[in-house]
């Protein structure tokens, strides 16, 4: 008779716990996306590897790599990588923003708003980035945590236009900070990082705790930037 060991799970536990199907499950084994099960008898056994690789896998996906890119991705990480170590992988690429969107009806983002929505002020709340059209008729997705602000927008009057010039400017100069902060990341910080003799789940600790302290460096740059700006406005008019 088969046993597993304590931590090994069958190919139906395996995929009810990553929330897949077993025919997906051996899809991604026989495209060396996982190594293959340990073989005991006719039975084989998923292990804390196999679900560390498999949830990079879907993190890859939910970015928008296609398998061949993910194919080659996963060809850069030691077969003898513990799964700790493949989290880490993980939690670098994992999304920064902490809420996913929503899909949501028109009705129901009119109740969320609190207010009926023009035409118009749909079009201003996808200008800045708020809302965007699904293929689905009336059904939008929506950034909820923006949403309050994209309201507020629209009842001082922001134009279709100076909504969508605001995101392109976000963008342009978020864009630039983002390579260059990366940049700086894996170039400084990440070699120093990987050679102490720190813990993988210190490590990826690490990189969680960069994510807030990044986003409160930038508001208080730019805060001061915003302060400097109009101390240097008062002047030129003095």
């Amino acid at each position: 008779m088969s046993v597993p060991k304590s931590d090994e799970l069958s190919i139906e536990q395996f995929a009810e716990r990553l929330g897949m199907t077993t025919r997906t499950v051996r899809f991604y084994t026989g495209r060396g996306l996982i190594p293959p099960p340990r073989r005991e008898g006719r039975n084989g056994w998923y292990g804390p590897d196999h679900v560390a690789r498999l949830e990079l896998v879907r993190e890859l996906q939910a970015h928008g790599f296609t398998l061949q890119a993910i194919e080659g991705y996963l060809e850069k990480i030691p077969a003898e990588a513990t799964p700790a170590q493949v989290a880490l992988h993980r939690s670098l690429i994992a999304p920064w923003q902490t809420e996913l969107p929503e899909t949501i009806s028109r009705v129901e983002l009119e109740k969320r708003a609190g207010r009926p929505l023009s035409d118009d002020d749909l079009e201003t709340l996808a200008a800045l980035g708020i809302i965007d059209p699904t293929p689905t008729d009336d059904t939008y997705s929506l950034a909820p945590a923006h949403l309050a602000i994209g309201i507020e927008m629209l009842d001082i009057g922001v134009s279709n236009a100076t909504a969508l010039r605001s995101r392109q400017i976000y963008e342009k100069h978020g864009r630039a900070l983002a390579e260059a902060m990366t940049d700086l990341f894996l170039t400084e910080m990440w070699p120093h990082w990987k050679a102490t003799d720190r813990a993988p789940e210190e490590l990826q600790g690490i990189v969680e705790r960069f994510k807030p302290l990044s986003i409160a460096a930038f508001i208080s740059s730019y805060e001061t930037a915003v302060d400097e700006l109009k101390r240097d406005t008062i002047r030129k008019r003095t």
